[in-house]
């Protein structure tokens, strides 16, 4: 298993735990139930966790498919901007979580603060990692692309094409110059 597997098999986890983890927290925090905000406490620090190698990963994995027929490169880079930002959010998710049920644990008077934070918080990172999921998708499947976004793609080539042509025709043209100067 290389890293490229690795990014597969884990991208999906962070995404969805969080998602599992926001709800529990929000009927945690709902119901005053302190033993339920600590296992969502735990369980959305764990997925910030687990992005570091999915994080880690990505870079590998692209080199392993930017090659590959029908990769779109725009997509990759989209995909790998957008995961550099969303990182840092996770990263301040896992770091309120991880307050948050230390504060719940010793019974500090914000732990209420905390708690309802790391749910403002979790949710803009669900939503943000939701959209580097949805590019890191659109890598591979055109199908769910854009339409105008795949027109985009599609006449990247072309136009490469066309200008390799015009580099082809300059050659013949100077070969063509160059034997009638050689006959003359």
């Amino acid at each position: 298993m290389d890293a490229t597997h690795i990014h597969l098999i884990l991208t999906h986890v962070p995404i969805v735990g969080t998602l599992i983890g926001i709800g529990i927290l929000a009927y945690g925090y709902f119901s005053k139930n302190d033993d339920i905000k600590k296992v969502s406490l735990m369980l959305l620090f764990l997925m910030a966790l687990v992005t570091i190698p999915v994080f880690v990963s990505g870079e590998k994995a692209e080199h392993s498919v930017e090659h590959l027929a029908g990769v779109s490169e725009v997509f990759i880079e989209e995909h790998e901007e957008l995961a550099e930002k969303a990182i840092w959010l996770m990263g301040l998710m896992g770091l309120l979580s991880i307050s948050g049920f230390i504060a719940l644990q010793k019974n500090l008077p914000f732990a209420r603060i905390l708690t309802m934070s790391t749910l403002v918080v979790s949710l803009l990172t669900f939503g943000i990692f939701a959209k580097v999921g949805n590019l890191g998708g659109q890598i591979r499947h055109s199908e769910i692309r854009d339409k105008a976004q795949t027109m985009d793609e599609q006449k990247e080539p072309e136009i490469e094409k066309n200008a390799d042509d015009d580099d082809e025709d300059d050659e013949n043209e100077q070969k063509e110059n160059d034997d009638l100067d050689n006959h003359h």
